[in-house]
């Protein structure tokens, strides 16, 4: 077994009395209304207008904060800032893997690239794979009946 998968004790580092609570995930994006198109197809809620700013937002479920700025927003914070190459992966819980497929198709159809078509994967979940419109992979997937 590789060291990254390996559990055990670990050191936290605490700040004060507290140890720091991951709270969200930020995203540069190119096009803020073709970025928030396609999140909102995946279920997440952005306030009415938020394709306008440069700067939005969403809690996922479990609380944690999906932010989303523009490349020119941060430009004008940092002037030195150069977008990188999409470096991000995130992944989409279904309901059942029916869902997975339908979910794909669907972001396939609106024209969204397709990273890899739905698969029973042999860790126990249907998975599927598409692209966002900054190029970041998303994955979908589901437990199936055999890995439950």
């Amino acid at each position: 077994m590789s060291d990254s998968f390996k559990t055990g004790p670990r050191e936290v580092r605490t700040v004060g009395s507290v140890a720091p609570t991951f709270n969200a995930i930020g995203l540069a994006v190119a096009d803020m209304a073709a970025s928030l198109s396609f999140y909102r197809r995946l279920g997440l809620e952005f306030p009415a207008g938020a394709e306008n700013e440069p700067h939005a937002e969403a809690t996922a479920a479990g609380g944690i904060r999906l932010m989303f700025d523009t490349h020119s927003a941060l430009r004008s914070f940092d002037p030195g800032y150069r977008p990188g190459p999409p470096s991000g992966g995130w992944a989409f819980l279904c309901s059942d893997p029916g869902e997975v497929d339908s979910t794909y198709a669907d972001l396939c159809a609106a024209g969204y690239p397709p990273e890899k078509a739905p698969w029973d994967a042999p860790w126990g979940q249907r998975y599927a794979q598409v692209r966002d419109p900054d190029g970041n992979v998303v994955d979908l997937f589901a437990w199936t009946a055999s890995a439950e």
